[in-house]
């Protein structure tokens, strides 16, 4: 009986997140415009979304965005896991704790953070304020998945390359990096995630020149949920299931 209610508690928890994202799926397919119910099968609006250069151009830019600050909170996220780490140094724990605190700030508060800082530099709303934006608050995830994976290794490790005549860069790149591969994968994914969602950090600090997918989704949904809509956020669902499951199958391969 206890293994019985704790499947059919998971099963509610699944079906509770996934039955929504199906569907979306299933009415992206509906040969209407706006009616909820269903009036037959069509590829028409996937035909009109591949026909829409302008949400392609919008798409193409969420894209660049998203891979650009991942990449780049990754690489940051991930030196700054490992001097929290390995070395000692003034204000470590202060440190510490901001990350934990920009991860538990409100979005709209990140957001209007940044745009105050750039209007008083007086930066220019668009590509490079929307970067900057999207790996500040991409950075503080990976660096506490990195280091909730670094935590665990044993120090005498890295005594014993040392013992050997290893520099810090060898350390890093022989020995830190292939160990924390796996932390590091699921801190680039999760900082694509990120990126590829927000709204309200984005509302924020991009301008009229600069349009991303999740603004132009949510200034489409305004005037009303269309199957097109539906029909792009199945192909972004698509998208992310596939990346998931590629770097799953990266994964096992390697271990």
């Amino acid at each position: 009986m206890k293994n019985l209610s704790k499947n059919i508690y998971l099963a509610a928890i699944y079906l509770f997140f996934y039955i929504p994202i199906a569907v979306l799926i299933v009415y992206s397919f509906n040969n209407t415009q706006y009616s909820l119910l269903w009036h037959g099968f069509t590829f028409a609006w996937y035909q009109q979304l591949i026909g829409d250069t302008n949400l392609q151009a919008v798409a193409m830019h969420s894209l660049l965005i998203g891979v650009l600050a991942s990449s780049l909170a990754t690489l940051l996220g991930t030196i700054a896991a490992v001097s929290l780490y390995r070395y000692q140094f003034h204000g470590k724990q202060l440190l510490h704790g901001l990350l934990f605190v920009l991860i538990v700030s409100p979005d709209i508060v990140m957001g209007i953070s940044l745009l105050i800082l750039f209007s008083t530099l007086k930066i220019t709303l668009g590509f490079w304020t929307l970067l900057i934006s999207h790996i500040t608050f991409c950075m503080p995830f990976v660096a506490v998945t990195v280091y909730s994976r670094i935590s665990g290794f044993d120090k005498n490790i890295f005594e014993a390359a040392k013992d050997l005549g290893a520099l810090d860069f060898t350390i890093f790149t022989r020995i830190i990096i292939p160990m924390l591969w796996p932390a590091i994968l699921a801190g680039w994914l999760l900082s694509f995630t990120l990126s590829l969602d927000d709204v309200i950090i984005s509302y924020f600090v991009t301008g009229p020149a600069y349009q991303i997918l999740p603004l132009q989704i949510y200034s489409m949904v305004r005037l009303g949920v269309n199957p097109e809509i539906n029909a792009l956020c199945s192909v972004m669902f698509a998208v992310t299931l596939l990346l998931v499951l590629s770097l799953q199958f990266a994964l096992r391969n390697k271990q």
